[in-house]
């Protein structure tokens, strides 16, 4: 598009621009370093940085023009707010560059990114597919992933995100989807929506958006997402492990590295996945990815293939890695929330039963739980000595020791720990080959620098 098409489209002016009918060829960028030959630069304004400061270098690195609220010095559209111009950017990319694309949308409280990075590696056997990369699932991420696609591209998948109701309609208003992929509504984010029903309330706008002739593609084992049935008026598909779901997974099992293998079920026929994700919750993933599959024209066995095959593409989720000595470091660090923390800790029990190995887990605080956090995070402790995992180590304030607490109460063998440091320096100390170590808490606690400073060679806590 030109930068006269541009400006009008959103409502812009051009300042300091040579040539109006200059064009934008490559995808939008904000951050400066990732400007190339034909980008369009974003000069967003955040906490502790202002886009306009690097609008002039953003430029020398080759972008035709910085999107911005002021003259910079270097061509510019000038708009009264930038995050709302790219918005109705996408918006019109979808309405026109984009009317045969198929806009796959997902959300829910867990599993979205996962599910997301296994739709985007089964679709391209359907046709080229452009995904949200990492989970830019916002108001920023997804009209930046709208602009990364063309008129080759058949299938545009798209996370989703919401901290409020209302979040996911105003995503769907950007690109609205024809296929949307609910995969489960718990505990994330709970104190922000006020409870769960908020949260179903939310997620469930991502349906209400479907056209007649399209599809929800909804989780059969979660009954506020079976309850999203009610409000599209698109076709129903369900998956789950239920008799009821329309694609099923039966004889499930794990490996020593955690990762499932299971029947898949289908109307069609059936065959068998064995995936290289890790984690029991990934078989919902997994389903919810094979009925976007069978929508697109794929056969069961293809669709069982290319799970197969599909690889973790986000980091900090179930991220596995085995040590030169055998130690298998498990990192889980990107998120955090009860159900996800049961699900890991599940998983971990499952890489060290009857293998003669050691389960550690290394917890820190879940945030955003609201009044229901002190109860959350002793429920995660009584759910760890469940387990009879062989260590607990949970590092941090307040709410990661009424994790250690409840569970040493319920008969673990739990250490409550003030920080990184001290949790490393007892890790070096008591790990032998063949443990493995869950690392997990919610993003904020930063618990991955952990993790990844286990997989030094001969690592040392800062300050030792």
């Amino acid at each position: 598009m030109s930068l006269t098409t541009i400006a009008q489209v959103i409502g812009g002016r051009l300042a300091d621009v040579a040539d109006p009918e200059t064009l934008v060829t490559q995808p939008a960028v904000f951050d400066s370093r990732e400007a190339t030959k034909g980008t369009l630069f974003l000069a967003l304004v955040g906490d502790t940085a202002d886009g306009h400061d690097y609008a002039t270098v953003a430029v020398e690195n080759g972008a035709v023009a910085a999107l911005t609220t002021r003259p910079v010095g270097v061509p510019a559209i000038v708009v009264d707010d930038v995050l709302g111009a790219v918005g109705r950017l996408a918006q019109h990319l979808v309405q026109t560059t984009l009317q045969e694309t198929a806009i796959v949308a997902i959300t829910g409280s867990a599993g979205k990114t996962s599910t997301k990075d296994l739709i985007a590696q089964v679709l391209p056997a359907a046709g080229p597919t452009i995904a949200t990369f990492q989970s830019f699932n916002n108001e920023i991420g997804l009209p930046l992933t709208v602009t990364r696609a063309d008129l080759t591209t058949r299938y545009l998948v798209l996370e989703m995100g919401a901290r409020k109701i209302g979040h996911i309609r105003d995503l769907t208003g950007i690109a609205p989807p024809r296929i949307s992929v609910v995969t489960n509504v718990g505990t994330a984010h709970v104190g922000e929506f006020g409870g769960q029903d908020n949260i179903a309330k939310a997620k469930g706008e991502i349906v209400e958006s479907l056209p007649a002739h399209g599809l929800a593609v909804l989780n059969a084992d979660d009954a506020r997402v079976r309850a999203m049935a009610e409000r599209t008026h698109a076709r129903v598909v369900t998956y789950g492990l239920a008799e009821t779901a329309d694609i099923r997974a039966t004889d499930v099992t794990l490996d020593a590295q955690g990762q499932p293998a299971y029947t898949l079920l289908t109307p069609e026929g059936s065959a068998t996945v064995r995936l290289q994700f890790a984690g029991q919750p990934q078989v919902h993933n997994s389903l919810a990815a094979a009925a976007v599959a069978r929508e697109a024209g794929l056969a069961v066995g293809r669709i069982a293939e290319l799970l197969s095959s599909a690889a973790p593409q986000s980091r900090w989720r179930m991220e596995t890695h085995t040590r030169a000595d055998g130690v298998v470091v498990v990192n889980d660090a990107y998120n955090a929330n009860p159900d996800s923390m049961r699900s890991s800790l599940d998983a971990l029990a499952s890489m060290a039963r009857g293998r003669d190995r050691r389960a550690i887990a290394v917890l820190g605080r879940m945030n955003e739980l609201g009044d229901d956090a002190r109860a959350a995070h002793e429920e995660v402790g009584r759910h760890a000595a469940g387990l009879e995992l062989d260590q607990l180590i949970v590092v941090g304030g307040e709410e990661a020791e009424w994790i250690q607490k409840a569970a040493g109460e319920a008969g673990a063998r739990a250490v409550h720990l003030p920080d990184q440091d001290t949790a490393l320096r007892l890790l070096h100390s008591t790990l032998r080959p063949g443990d493995v170590v869950l690392v997990k808490a919610s993003r904020g606690v930063q618990l991955q620098a952990l993790a990844e400073r286990l997989l030094q060679p001969d690592p040392e806590p800062a300050g030792a």
